[in-house]
């Protein structure tokens, strides 16, 4: 089992590190709201705990190759959503666009769905009301906060996906790792 470990800064919340095997210690984007343990739809907190890495989703057409990773991957198309309506009864669930409750657009006009990854987050089975769409992503170029995900500079989601050994998770914890004077001190 491979857990990538993730650590709020102590100086920004919504700013960590991420322990990638093989690549080292790396940037990335938490929620606006930092980390929490009690998260809750539209809050966005990334959530605190360990997730399991469930699937691969990604741009075919922005990628040369789907992603080199053990995980299973499927590649997203213009019809493709998710569902983040606490109300219904596809909360925190892929569905095909058009849909008539809320939901967020998988393909995207910017970058950062060209790779994401689904995390077990609320997702078995989901519970109303406590987040949904908490994923792994790419990070916008300035790493500026997401809705509760984490992001990643796009080759460094790229190396963490080939360390995948198919039991794999993603924890995130409060724990600082303090003002960023080292960039390659390990988390783990």
């Amino acid at each position: 089992m491979t857990v990538f470990l993730v650590a709020a800064d102590a100086a920004d919340a919504t700013r960590g590190r991420i322990a990638i095997p093989g690549a080292g210690d790396r940037a990335c984007a938490l929620g606006r709201g930092g980390a929490r343990i009690d998260k809750r739809e539209g809050d966005g907190a990334t959530p605190i705990g360990a997730w399991g890495l469930r699937r691969v989703w990604y741009r075919a057409d922005r990628l040369n190759a789907p992603p080199a990773t053990v995980l299973p991957l499927r590649a997203i198309v213009a019809s493709d959503g998710w569902c983040d309506d606490a109300s219904s009864p596809d909360y925190n669930r892929p569905v095909t666009l058009p849909h008539p409750a809320r939901h967020e657009r998988m393909w995207r006009d910017d970058a950062v769905y060209d790779v994401v990854v689904e995390l077990g987050y609320n997702d078995d089975p989901p519970i109303s009301g406590r987040g949904s769409a908490i994923f792994l992503h790419v990070a916008r170029p300035d790493f500026t906060p997401t809705e509760g995900c984490v992001a990643l500079a796009r080759d460094d989601l790229l190396a963490l996906l080939r360390a995948c050994d198919g039991n794999d998770a993603l924890h995130v914890t409060a724990s600082s790792v303090g003002p960023r004077r080292s960039q390659r001190r390990s988390l783990s």
